[in-house]
């Protein structure tokens, strides 16, 4: 089959914009074929672009003759079409486009490595394999919108209290918190690493615009195969000056509530795709707070959980966790041995200034008070066994007057996991990267 040349089409329209609105409208619709049928005397053509489908149809005496005898499409097809809109209630939408020209710019083979027919959704890594054509799916298209929602939701609500949106350094010279899971890479002559975090640059930044975010990329070099984890994660990165952990802790619950009040408003049919119209709610706010020896209580006298001081519950206790405490709550007032030099102990100096924002069994959050004098910095990056010189131009910073403040990390990936209703975090990322993908 010979392909046919773009020339001087260019659309006029998504399929968003094919409404009874502009009935007898001539349009040029551009997409892949999602599904086709021939009946003989009348085929209809399912049309798919990145808002969703409409349905060409042709029947026979009502299209030239030509098109209708020559016309042969495969699934995914590249085609462009022009027509006219007409009403009609059994067609998606209650539109239906009458052709009067079709271009097929590209074609597939003739099977397909996974489903695209909605009917099946294929096995997960068999579609990972093929991500560029598993990314058309109707579910996928319905949770990228959402994502995009979240990303757009965000940027709003900070810049409409004083944030400045910052881009921080992916290259780094030494370990943002110390520990094990960075992955080397050669720079020049020597080694760095890929960033595990924005903490340090965005510590230093809040010195300078007060309050700050960034939302990017970060790499955790963590060999954990679970649902839960990936190796290049899309985090929220949030700091505050003249503020503790108690302003933070009010602040992300707004933000929340404001996300997804406004994915309600703006994608309610993605969410209606993906059956989570009632699952995905505008929660309550405040959220509530359990210290950290409250946790270990509760899963101790109702699960028989026992929780040694300085240990994190382990997974199986944050499941029964989930299931007694269900939608957004924190966890304050961790002990200090668990955290990073740079948290802010509290008066007893066993405990810190530091929450987790869980959903269920779910971390999405960590955050806290931070160390904001260098004497006492410095102490705290030798006390965890680090050497303070690594991180002398990070020191430095805190010799011009660093203001107290705190904030916080929140994955996108996994929040978006929770708000998609998704069973596996890869579902949540374009291109995930684990211990065992590296492509595509």
């Amino acid at each position: 089959m010979s392909l046919d040349k773009l020339g001087d089409w260019r659309k006029t329209h998504y399929t968003k914009d094919i409404t009874t609105k502009i009935v007898d409208k001539e349009v040029i619709l551009g997409g892949w074929v999602r599904n086709f049928r021939d009946l003989g005397g009348l085929k209809f053509i399912s049309i798919q672009d990145k808002y969703g489908e409409r349905q060409i149809t042709l029947k026979k005496g009502v299209v030239s003759d030509e098109l209708f005898e020559n016309i042969r499409v495969g699934y995914q097809y590249c085609l462009m079409v022009k027509g006219k809109i007409k009403a009609f209630n059994a067609a998606p939408g209650g539109i239906e486009i009458i052709p009067s020209e079709i271009k097929i710019l590209n074609k597939t083979p003739e099977k397909l490595p996974i489903d695209m027919t909605g009917e099946t959704i294929s096995e997960l890594d068999l579609r990972l394999n093929h991500r560029a054509l598993d990314l058309r799916s109707l579910r996928n298209q319905a949770v990228f919108e959402i994502r995009g929602e979240v990303l757009r939701s965000i940027r709003k609500f900070l810049f409409n209290r004083d944030f400045t949106e910052i881009s921080t350094p992916k290259i780094i010279g030494s370990a943002t918190e110390g520990g094990t899971e960075l992955f080397p890479i050669m720079y020049f002559e020597r080694e760095a690493f890929l960033t595990q975090s924005a903490q340090l640059y965005k510590e230093q930044l809040s010195g300078v615009y007060e309050r700050v975010f960034e939302l990017s990329d970060c790499f955790r070099a963590e060999k954990s195969r679970t649902k839960r984890h990936i190796c290049e994660i899309f985090m929220l990165d949030v700091e505050m000056s003249f503020v503790t952990m108690e302003d933070v802790l009010k602040l992300l619950e707004e933000l929340v509530n404001s996300v997804i009040k406004d994915i309600r408003e703006n994608k309610m049919d993605a969410l209606k795709y993906l059956h989570m119209e009632d699952k995905t709610v505008v929660p309550e706010i405040p959220f509530p707070r359990y210290k950290y020896e409250e946790i270990r209580e509760i899963l101790s006298s109702k699960f028989g959980f026992d929780i040694e001081f300085g240990e994190e519950p382990s997974t199986e206790a944050l499941r029964k966790l989930g299931e007694e405490i269900q939608g957004y709550y924190y966890i304050t007032h961790y002990p200090m041995v668990i955290k990073p030099f740079y948290i802010m102990p509290t008066e007893d100096p066993k405990y810190s200034e530091s929450f987790d924002l869980q959903k269920g069994m779910l971390e999405l959050t960590s955050g806290g008070t931070r160390v904001h004098n260098k004497e006492q910095l410095t102490n705290a990056i030798e006390s965890k066994g680090l050497n303070s010189i690594s991180f002398k131009s990070h020191l430095g910073s805190f010799d011009y007057g660093m203001p107290p403040h705190a904030g916080f990390g929140l994955g996108i990936d996994r929040w978006l996991t929770i708000l998609c209703g998704l069973d596996d975090i890869r579902e949540a990322v374009m291109y995930p990267r684990t211990p065992d993908r590296l492509t595509p």
